[in-house]
């Protein structure tokens, strides 16, 4: 890469933070009374070879009560993408119409640019320009480029900053994906000893909970940095909407299907206002399609996953009801039943055709869970078993999963996920319960950017039980960050210090080397 173009990166950083300290307010904004209008920042996403999608969100009350930001009526904005960070060299430009539908939020899908090179962005409205965003397009097809990508999940504000991004955002990375609790719908008790920074407000249920929810961690400088700096690319977990749902059906039984899917809508379309998603993820009440593919020239085919919206009922539902992750005795039949799936059948089958026609040098599955199956002892009753709210509760599908790989002969297949709080490098063997079979792929489970993580020293003891499992490790906070080219993906596992402190540092605790044409991590 070149050095101006790495001089453009550190000005969009820069200047990011200069646009949120000084909005540029034209005198009528003032003379209306209207605030600035940019406060949640900017986004890019889902890069494509010749554009990719721009976002922001208008809301100078970002958390007025009736999640609408201050706004009552449609805005024009104006939009613009330069090929220089300082804005000079406009390549594209338009205006779009910020409705009320969608809490004046903007999706513009850029195209006609060219592949494989940096973009800057930015929104007028309201008589105030937003801050500066860097995206990128992606390689042309037949490109072999290397890449900078990380990945990050489970950023719970209660429960501290947000310095993971930033540091992430320091590296300068190509692409970034979020796999997984971007927000957290519950809050902590005020007496609960947990709480950093509140979130102000009780559990997520209603679309203006969602809206401020999404809104309040907009916010974070940190996060703003990180998505000024990079396209991303998002897919959820369980927090978006209640953890540990399952398709139609609530964590709690006393919520009725009908009434769930209301709230599964509610928080649906608030994700889709505040992520830069394509037109195709437009949400239609409580669906909404986010499971997708993207090339990366021939380097990389990313396979995103969605591990919720379509999952059967949650296996081996307790006595009480709850449908609650627990650990399950291996005598559940549900864990193995060949006619449950995580994925639903249409994902399951669109996953098996991407594999199948997949050229790529490297595929990544990109996804919110632990896939490894993980034999563990209840930490309560010490029981052994497996936990149901992940891939362990649905191993026929995994199964199938895996199998298609092995029948496509899918070229260096590496799983990411998040979810569990923890670092994680596994092996994915053939056969789950023979650790002498064949490693088809390897995986890579980031930790969270502020969430606890599990118990250091019971997941540890666990570990003789599960050989394929290479490393682990729940004590720290942090992210992925991944090198990628032709010969190699080094993957490092990167801490902060603490999630308390703002200004937080940084270092590596791991880095693992995958090579082409030989599943698993070596620790490097």
């Amino acid at each position: 890469m070149s050095r101006a173009v790495d001089h453009d990166r550190r000005r969009v950083l820069a200047g990011l933070a200069l646009a949120t300290t000084f909005s540029i307010l034209s005198p009528f904004s003032r003379s209306a009374g209207i605030d600035y209008p940019f406060t949640l920042g900017v986004a890019s996403g889902d890069p494509l070879p010749d554009g990719f999608v721009i976002w922001t969100r208008l809301a100078p009350l970002f958390n007025a009560a009736d999640g609408r930001g201050g706004l009552a009526r449609a805005v024009p904005v104006r939009w613009r993408v330069a090929s220089d960070a300082g804005m000079t060299r406009i390549v594209r430009q338009g205006e779009v119409m910020a409705s009320e539908r969608f809490a004046h939020s903007v999706h513009v899908e850029v195209a006609g640019l060219e592949a494989g090179r940096p973009y800057w962005y930015q929104f007028e409205g309201l008589g105030a320009q937003s801050a500066v965003g860097q995206s990128r397009t992606a390689p042309a097809l037949h490109a072999m480029a290397a890449a900078r990508l990380g990945f990050v999940s489970c950023s719970h504000w209660e429960r501290g900053y947000f310095s993971a991004y930033r540091h992430l955002a320091a590296e300068q990375p190509d692409l970034v994906f979020f796999l997984g609790d971007y927000i957290y719908d519950s809050s902590y008790a005020a007496d609960s000893g947990k709480v950093i920074r509140s979130h102000g407000s009780g559990n997520a249920q209603t679309l203006s909970d969602y809206r401020n929810r999404y809104a309040l961690y907009k916010t974070d400088p940190d996060l703003q940095a990180l998505h000024a700096a990079a396209p991303s690319v998002a897919t959820w977990d369980d927090h978006e909407v209640q953890n540990d749902y399952a398709n139609r059906w609530s964590q709690d039984p006393k919520v009725a299907v009908a009434q769930f899917l209301k709230q599964r809508a509610a928080a649906y379309q608030a994700y889709y206002e505040h992520m830069p998603l394509r037109l195709s993820s437009l949400p239609n009440g409580p669906d909404m399609r986010i499971y997708r593919r993207l090339d990366y020239g021939r380097l990389a085919r990313f396979h995103v996953l969605d591990g919720r919206q379509y999952r059967s009922e949650q296996p081996c539902i307790q006595a009480s009801g709850s449908h609650q992750g627990h650990i399950a005795a291996n005598t559940c039949t549900d864990l193995r039943d060949p006619a449950r799936t995580m994925l639903g059948w249409q994902q399951e089958a669109w996953l098996d055709q991407g594999f199948s026609q997949s050229k790529a040098q490297w595929n990544v599955i990109a996804q919110d869970l632990l896939v490894a199956p993980l034999l563990q002892r209840d930490l309560t009753q010490h029981t052994l078993g497996h936990w149901t709210d992940g891939w362990d509760g649905y191993m026929a599908n995994r199964s199938r999963m895996l199998a298609s790989i092995a029948r496509h002969h899918v070229k260096n297949p590496v799983f990411w996920g998040g979810d569990i709080h923890s670092f994680w490098a596994t092996d994915l063997h053939a056969d789950a319960n023979n650790p002498d079979s064949p490693v088809l792929a390897t995986e890579f489970v980031g930790t969270s950017v502020t969430s606890d993580g599990p118990p250091y020293d019971a997941f540890t003891q666990m570990l003789p039980l599960n050989p394929h499992v290479k490393f682990f490790d729940s004590r720290q906070r942090g992210y992925v960050s991944v090198a990628l080219d032709a010969q190699r993906m080094l993957t490092n596992f990167r801490v902060i210090t603490d999630p308390r402190d703002p200004a937080a540092t940084v270092s590596t605790l791991q880095s693992f080397v995958v090579e082409p044409g030989r599943a698993g991590a070596i620790a490097v």
